[in-house]
């Protein structure tokens, strides 16, 4: 429950594991707040969940925490129901969201929510951190949208780590909006577009044949990472045409 003087404090669990029978069971699937993981019908060996807002938000003063297990054998697809509208609150203050992905080895976990849109007057610091074991995989993307239609972003802060077999092989951050440091949305940064998106993928078979860096279009761009690992950065005028981006990217890297 929300006050004028705090946020909400939530946090949503999802643990996957094998069945021992070629599929996927979900031990763990709890949230608080406005998390509610939601399981939906299985595909062939994986286990589906889609995030339910309960209430709207994240507004400022909210910390929200979504943490999601794979373990070995498991194969887990998580998507969201509709967009997350980050909203200023009551009090002025910040708002937190953070991300904590881990894939054993054997694991395989697609990570797959709808758009973050950064409304105007809002603040919100974004924190994803995948750690993956060497044989593990994950398709993780992440779209930003700054403003609604028609209106000013608000100040969004994202910041992406992704860990393989304990070593560091992406960390990087985005601040955007008011207060953000100039040249944000310049040349050298946005270039004018209001959507931003990034997609990771890791396959164990990335170690010996890393894809080759390449554009994918206009305002997208391939790059391997130093690891099991590649990246696609993305930048559009609007949500679907980064959706088009993105999807193409993933169609190509199979």
């Amino acid at each position: 429950m929300r006050t004028a003087t705090a946020g909400v404090r939530a946090t949503a669990r999802i643990h996957a594991t094998g069945d021992g029978r070629g599929g996927t069971a979900l031990p763990v699937l709890a949230g608080e707040g406005p998390l509610a993981p939601r399981r939906t019908r299985a595909g062939a060996g994986e286990a589906r969940v889609v995030l339910v807002g309960a209430m709207s938000g994240p507004l400022g003063g909210d910390h929200l925490t979504v943490e999601a297990q794979v373990a070995e054998g498991a194969r887990l697809r998580v998507g969201s129901a509709a967009a997350t509208l980050a909203l200023p609150g009551q009090t002025g203050g910040g708002a937190r969201y953070d991300v904590r992905l881990t894939v054993a080895d054997g694991g395989e976990l697609h990570w797959l929510p709808e758009q973050l849109i950064s409304a105007a007057g809002s603040d919100l610091t974004v924190r994803t951190r995948a750690e993956l074991g060497a044989a593990g995989r994950l398709v993780l993307r992440e779209e930003q949208v700054l403003g609604r239609v028609g209106e000013t972003p608000g100040r969004l802060t994202s910041r992406l780590t992704l860990r393989v077999a304990g070593r560091t092989v992406l960390d990087q951050e985005l601040a955007c909006g008011p207060g953000a440091p100039g040249g944000w949305d310049g040349p050298a940064g946005l270039g004018g577009h209001r959507a931003v998106g990034q997609l990771v993928v890791v396959r164990p078979e990335f170690a010996a044949r890393p894809v080759p860096a390449r554009l994918l279009g206009e305002g997208a761009a391939l790059m391997p990472l130093a690891g099991p690992a590649a990246l696609v950065t993305a930048v559009a005028p609007d949500a679907l045409r980064l959706r088009r981006l993105l999807e193409a990217a993933r169609a190509d890297l199979g």
